[in-house]
């Protein structure tokens, strides 16, 4: 896992990976299902993520990964965690299991609060190794492995490592911290669950906050019924030449004998959506089994 600004480079900031998160996201329902999914609608506790002040360095780290496996579901696997100098934050051995090592940077011998968010990543790593579930572009695993830990309630750790000020920067992950925000936002709205009393840093509650803002705005879309008034006359301009305008989250298309659809994306998975154009018309998402009330 890379350590993205721990060393002092400046943070990069904004949804430069949106669309890559979004198919992570898509990715993750189908392999899983929606049932899938829904078995991680509690979060992995804080309480189980932080040392204890008498606690020693090697106990408690594998009193952690522990924790995290345990929350992942993964029971089968036992993870040695090991400190060493390294350039990265961490990194993990994927082989057949069910013994797994992960070594992490020797700064966090003394940074002992975001031993969790680290060993989140690499737990999620072995996760999807054991899913089968990857991407080909090495990078865009890497986002594939952030987002499935944030969604999967255990990555909102890797965003409440965010810290920054005038003397020190830390981001652990690659995701950027509004994209971390705006995973954890696909979450609480998927679960109904409130992260932010879980924050200790400021600066990462500002981040959901920003990336919660983004993931709003996916629920507001047209044909979606919730869709805000100049949406919807732009929707509507655009049904009535029948060709959506360059950049709208929807298409339209034929429908052969049923008449023409319109294409849009699930709000919570992002698994393509058509139905068709004649008004009020409940969605129902085959992947996720979300519900959608929509105007087409």
């Amino acid at each position: 896992m890379t350590d993205g600004g721990g060393s002092g480079r400046p943070v990069a900031h904004g949804f430069p990976h949106l669309d890559t998160v979004r198919s992570a996201l898509t990715a993750l329902y189908r392999r899983m299902g929606g049932a899938g999914v829904r078995a991680y609608a509690s979060s992995l506790p804080a309480a189980d993520a932080v040392f204890a002040d008498t606690e020693e360095l090697h106990p408690g780290a594998q009193r952690i990964a522990r924790s995290v496996v345990g929350h992942l579901r993964l029971p089968e696997a036992r993870l040695l965690v090991g400190f060493r100098r390294m350039e990265h934050a961490a990194t993990v051995e994927l082989a057949s299991g069910p013994e797994y090592v992960v070594e992490l940077n020797d700064r966090f011998r003394s940074h002992r609060r975001d031993v969790a968010a680290a060993l989140t990543h690499e737990v999620t790593h072995v996760l999807l190794h054991r899913l089968g579930l990857e991407f080909p572009d090495e990078r865009e695993n890497e986002i594939l492995t952030d987002t499935v830990a944030v969604y999967l309630g255990a990555g909102w750790l890797l965003l409440d490592a965010f810290r920054e000020d005038a003397l020190t920067r830390q981001k652990l992950g690659y995701l950027t911290p509004e994209e971390f925000g705006y995973v954890l936002a696909k979450r609480s709205l998927a679960f109904g669950e409130d992260p932010s009393p879980w924050f200790t840093s400021p600066q990462a509650y500002q981040a959901y906050t920003e990336g919660r803002s983004r993931a709003l705005r996916d629920l507001r879309v047209p044909p979606l019924r919730a869709a805000g008034g100049m949406s919807r006359m732009r929707y509507s301009r655009d049904r009535h030449r029948g060709a959506a305008a360059p950049g709208a989250p929807y298409a339209f298309g034929s429908g052969g004998p049923a008449g023409p659809r319109v294409v849009f994306p699930c709000p919570t998975c992002h698994q393509r959506l058509a139905v068709p154009v004649r008004g009020p018309v409940r969605a129902r998402c085959g992947v996720c089994g979300a519900v959608w009330e929509c105007d087409t």
